[in-house]
């Protein structure tokens, strides 16, 4: 079960990686991000999909650009991972707590 979330946790920061390399290059191609990172091709080429679907980067026949819309995701990412954080943290089993069986 955390396992899952660890790996929905590094895929998410993979996207961002990638959507902050878009911001700041654009445009850029997925050969330029890959070097840049280290991530495979094929990892570039479906974070860069994930971030078209949610309309946040779009296509040009130069590589990848931001949309009217990033700008909006971005200024309120801060928020949206600070919910996240607190939320996990409410998850916690405290240490001294007895887990009943």
């Amino acid at each position: 079960m955390i396992d899952r979330l660890e790996k929905e946790v590094d895929m998410l920061e993979r996207h961002l990686q990638v959507l902050r390399m878009v911001i700041e290059n654009e445009p850029i191609g997925i050969v330029k991000m890959s070097n840049e990172t280290g991530y495979p091709h094929h990892k570039v080429r479906y974070s860069l999909r994930v971030l078209e679907e949610e309309n946040l980067i779009e296509p040009s026949s130069q590589g990848a650009i931001q949309t009217d819309h990033t700008e909006e995701f971005v200024d309120d990412l801060d928020n949206k991972i600070d919910s996240i954080v607190d939320k996990l943290r409410t998850m916690r089993i405290d240490d001294t707590a007895e887990i009943e069986n």
